[in-house]
């Protein structure tokens, strides 16, 4: 069984953003294992039950 503070890493709050967005921040020790940085793009696909994020291939 986990314990509550690992499950609690990954909840998170929307932020309103400007008037019409909203963002969600990242684990930053999932993002550094991912090897992204400031300013990357990225994909967001709208899935079935949420959203899907991935790194952008340009």
């Amino acid at each position: 069984m986990t314990s509550k503070k690992i499950d609690e890493k990954y909840i998170r709050k929307l932020a309103k953003i400007g008037k019409q967005s909203v963002g969600v921040t990242l684990p930053i020790e999932d993002v550094r294992e991912l090897g992204w940085s400031k300013k990357q793009k990225l994909v967001v696909k709208r899935i079935k039950g949420g959203f899907e994020v991935r790194d952008w291939r340009g």
